[in-house]
């Protein structure tokens, strides 16, 4: 999988870029947890996550957010790193201008992060959002929310508790003409440590197979 190097806002952002043969093929961008926590692009959630887009057939994209490994610039309260994001759409659908459909998937604070682009990204059909910590940011602006995903926990997660989870799709389940589908992962934690990882990538997998199956937003 071949290394990139970017334009982003403050400087070049470092990514792992892997794309499908088809030009046509769908797109996803993968965006990892807290960057003064230990975030990377390398965290096993996010890795696993890449891998289970790829081989559901999308060209995917990971980066790592300003400050992080070779990515230029510093933290920036999650302000920036939402334009980083942005940044990493605009470079991957240059490389796919023929895909119809175009997904964004993150993990933690890479949810959050995720979520806000997707409120500011029309062309984005589909989102999954992997242990939101609703606890610790707001998710207000998501009113509408603009596409059907999925949010996927585990219950046992002590750094974005269960009950913080469930009310954020409650919110979003009031919002017609989209579909939020909600899994927890029995006894996971926030980390989805073995042997939950198989569980949630099975899942994703499931639920982003089925979309494209149905073709639907």
């Amino acid at each position: 999988m071949p290394e990139v190097i970017f334009p982003g806002p403050e400087g070049r952002l470092e990514g792992r870029y892997h794309p499908q043969k088809q030009k046509d093929a769908p797109i996803a961008i993968i965006l990892h947890p807290h960057p003064q926590f230990g975030g990377t692009m390398n965290n096993r959630v996010v890795y696993n996550l890449h891998y289970a887009f790829y081989n559901t057939g999308f060209s995917v994209l990971r980066f790592n957010f300003r400050g992080v490994g070779r990515s230029q610039g510093e933290y920036d309260q999650g302000i920036g790193e939402l334009s980083d994001a942005a940044s990493a759409l605009d470079y991957l659908q240059t490389m796919n201008q023929n895909t119809k459909h175009c997904w964004v998937a993150g993990f933690s604070f890479g949810a959050w992060i995720g979520m806000q682009l997707l409120m500011r990204r029309p062309e984005i059909t589909g989102f999954v959002s992997v242990a939101p910590p609703a606890n610790l940011y707001d998710f207000s602006f998501l009113a509408p929310c603009p596409a059907s995903g999925l949010v996927i926990n585990g219950t046992a997660d002590r750094v974005a508790p269960p009950r913080d989870t469930q009310n954020l799709v409650n919110k979003l389940h009031e919002q017609k003409g989209i579909t939020v589908t909600h899994v927890e992962v029995p006894e996971a934690g926030h980390f989805f440590e073995e042997p939950h990882m198989d569980t949630l990538i099975d899942t994703v997998s499931s639920y982003v197979k089925r979309r494209l199956t149905e073709g639907t937003r």
